[in-house]
């Protein structure tokens, strides 16, 4: 019989307000991915991005999966690759993430796990640029993480089932762009402010407190610059903070807010009439973190 693995990759959401480039957090959305030696590669999607992804066999997931083989010594298999993406694609959810690390983890699972934990992330990192979607994506739970030349510093903690919603607007928004909008300086005080904040942020969700994470949540770094460029993005932002603690989910353009379970729906519905009072339509999830990260099924 041929050998075959099934894996879950998690959603995840970068920054969490003044965490720029340094916070992620899992989340229980998840992409599964079957591998199954085969004659040739082949690949296949269903789900969020189906119809651009299956326009060929070359994209970040079967790249991660080539980077494998490569960094191992050894000669790339044929392989029959299927995923099943919940992640919507460009959403600021870490879906280039979850394609990295799927590659990656299931590659070295074929292999035989020959590459650790540490390996992968590192891998992982290179190839998307920086760790904080990876990372948690990797590991599961809230990861800070910061890189020290060549080496990958992180420390994961558990959050509590804290309830968040996510509206994603069906804007063209590329992260090329939301980088390109970013000042090429910021002030002392604007880094203070996210220090400060930061530190908060991560004790709040460590011990579920959403009082104080609505009251440090709060960026002067990215967000500004970024929802004033997406449409009807700061208004839908405002309605959010109304209902718990908000920001933009990674570079966005989807918002995150963590709210009280009584308020989840309608939040929801409040946050998503901002944008369809604009005619802009959305995809939106009421979810918890994930304490998992990419594992087999």
């Amino acid at each position: 019989m041929s050998l075959m693995i099934k894996i879950r990759v998690p959603a995840t959401s970068a920054n969490l307000g003044p965490g720029f480039d340094c916070l992620g957090l899992a989340l229980d959305l998840w992409n599964e991915i079957s591998f199954e030696e085969a004659g040739s590669l082949r690949y296949h999607a269903h789900g969020e991005g189906a119809e651009k992804l299956n326009k060929g066999n070359r994209n970040l997931l079967t790249k991660s999966y080539a980077r494998v083989f490569e960094v191992c010594g050894q000669t790339l298999n044929g392989v029959n690759i299927s995923a099943q993406n919940a992640i919507p694609m460009s959403s600021g959810l870490g879906s280039s993430a979850a394609a990295i690390v799927a590659g990656l983890f299931g590659a070295n699972e074929m292999l035989g796990k020959p590459l650790s934990g540490n390996d992968l992330l590192k891998v992982a990192t290179e190839m998307e640029g920086h760790p904080d979607n990876v990372a948690p994506a990797l590991q599961g739970g809230l990861v800070v993480s910061v890189m020290k030349k060549a080496e990958i510093i992180t420390r994961r903690y558990e959050v509590p089932e804290l309830t968040v919603v996510i509206v994603k607007p069906n804007v063209e928004w590329l992260t090329k762009t939301a980088r390109a909008v970013l000042p090429k300086s910021i002030s002392r005080a604007d880094a203070v402010h996210n220090i400060g904040r930061t530190t908060l942020v991560v004790d709040a969700l460590r011990n579920g407190d959403l009082d104080l994470l609505q009251h440090v949540m709060e960026d002067r770094i990215h967000q500004p610059y970024r929802l004033r460029h997406i449409a009807g993005g700061m208004a839908a932002y405002k309605s959010a903070r109304q209902f718990g603690a908000a920001a933009l989910s990674g570079a966005g353009p989807s918002i995150i807010t963590f709210t009280i379970p009584e308020k989840a729906e309608e939040a929801r519905a409040r946050i998503r009439a901002v944008y369809e009072e604009r005619g802009i339509d959305t995809k939106s999830f009421i979810i918890k973190p994930s304490s998992l990260g990419t594992h087999c099924k």
